[in-house]
């Protein structure tokens, strides 16, 4: 009786994965910016609904909109020049730039449609035009190559598997998680060095100088500090890693190294 039980459970297991593979393959698209195939089951209108509603709490999470209106004014040109002047002016993505309050956090992010933020911990750090310019066009090649919405389509794919393996076997949920894990932070270091190749095409295409992004990399190689997690641990790549790519792209898209 017990092992019909167990067969009934690796069937049902089974099926759990095989409809979450299913649905996750039945997602794929190209996205039209990058020329990749994509899997994705979120519409851009939904992407973007997606990110204004999680706005509030992610800039009341950063101590809200920095007071320097100067700076915020500086913040929200450039980047509108670099989406007029790149494929971003050919979404339907709704851009919008926003300096935050917190000056101990350095950080920058964009969520799902076009909602861009720098941190003014980061923003202070910075040392010109070319350089906010470099980090806006990272946040905004985000958006345009959808890397939130494949993460979220691949989380659901990952807790299907993970469901699934958890149901069919006996301690086997354990394994299918970090499985997941690990697969997820390989997907975001590609990602980072996807949105840094973007970024440097769009300040090449606006008139920035893309050699200041290395500078960016210095900036956030020093924040990280000595004890820096490794590459291998982390969904970033390492900066000095990063700066090659960059030194690639710039080549690639007909910029000068300096």
């Amino acid at each position: 009786m017990r092992g019909g039980s167990g067969k009934i459970r690796l069937f049902i297991g089974l099926a759990i994965v095989a409809f979450a593979v299913l649905k996750y393959c039945s997602s794929a698209e190209t996205n039209e910016f990058t020329g990749e195939t994509q899997y994705v089951d979120l519409t851009t209108g939904e992407e973007i609904a997606m990110g204004l509603s999680a706005k509030p709490s992610m800039m009341e999470q950063y101590g809200g909109e920095h007071p320097d209106q100067n700076a915020q004014n500086l913040v929200d040109r450039v980047g509108q020049k670099l989406v007029q002047s790149s494929i971003a002016r050919n979404t339907d993505y709704q851009f919008d730039f926003h300096l935050l309050r917190d000056d101990r956090t350095i950080n920058a992010f964009a969520l799902p449609g076009g909602q861009c933020f720098i941190t003014a911990a980061l923003y202070q750090q910075l040392e010109n035009e070319d350089q906010l310019a470099g980090i806006l066009g990272h946040e905004i090649a985000h958006v345009v190559a959808r890397h939130s919405a494949e993460r979220i389509s691949q989380q659901g794919l990952a807790q299907g598997v993970i469901t699934g393996v958890s149901v069919g076997t006996e301690g086997g949920g354990q394994m299918a998680a970090s499985v997941a894990q690990m697969l997820t932070m390989k997907y975001g270091r590609d990602d980072e060095l996807q949105s840094d190749d973007l970024g440097v095409k769009m300040m090449i295409d606006t008139g920035y100088d893309p050699n200041q992004m290395i500078g960016v990399m210095e900036i956030l190689k020093a924040a990280a500090g000595p004890n820096r997690q490794p590459e291998f641990q982390s969904t970033h790549p390492d900066p000095e890693n990063r700066v090659q790519r960059i030194k690639e792209a710039i080549v690639k898209y007909g910029g000068t190294l300096k």
